[in-house]
């Protein structure tokens, strides 16, 4: 299990910092879960739409979180072509607990809390933020939250971050 401590904010800090903004959430404590595989059992006990969340980096060091549903397939080389980036790789895990303060397995857009808007360029799927609600994790893998899209694009706001929001159908293998 990974340290909580290590991380720069907690999931209970994130926790209050929604419920200042007046986000409702529901929230779902279970088993660590580090891939979609090993949610879906998780899954069919929430009902919302289900995502996977992406930390690429360039040969350029940029930073890329991309959050798609779980179910929409990806090519890496066509995803380039649609975000405009070149040669995508995954991040490491001490870049990923760098730039976005979380653990591999806890990827998620609210570690744009501790992402500075300049270091990371958040892509959000199109088809996903047309869902009634969508699942996260809030910044650890042992519990999932579910919101409403609207609200997902209100935290990111109040953290500096102004999200793509792609249609990323064209990326499928």
């Amino acid at each position: 299990m990974n340290d909580i401590s290590a991380m720069p904010t907690s999931p209970a800090v994130l926790l209050e910092k929604l419920k200042h903004l007046n986000i409702n959430y529901d929230l779902h404590e279970h088993e660590p879960v580090f891939t979609v595989e090993e949610s879906k059992k998780i899954d069919k006990a929430i009902s919302a739409c289900h995502t996977r969340n992406m930390y690429l980096r360039t040969k350029k060091k940029e930073n890329f979180l991309i959050t798609l549903s779980h179910n929409t397939p990806i090519d890496l080389k066509k995803l380039e072509e649609i975000v405009k980036a070149k040669r995508f790789s995954f991040g490491s895990p001490d870049r990923l607990m760098q730039y976005l303060g979380v653990f591999p397995g806890s990827v998620t857009p609210f570690a744009a809390i501790n992402a500075q808007p300049s270091s990371i360029d958040i892509i959000l799927e199109e088809k996903m933020m047309k869902a009634e609600k969508v699942a996260y994790h809030p910044l650890i893998n042992i519990m999932t939250i579910v919101i409403k899209p609207d609200d997902l694009l209100l935290f990111l706001k109040s953290c500096g971050h102004n999200p793509r929001i792609v249609d990323l159908t064209l990326a499928a293998p």
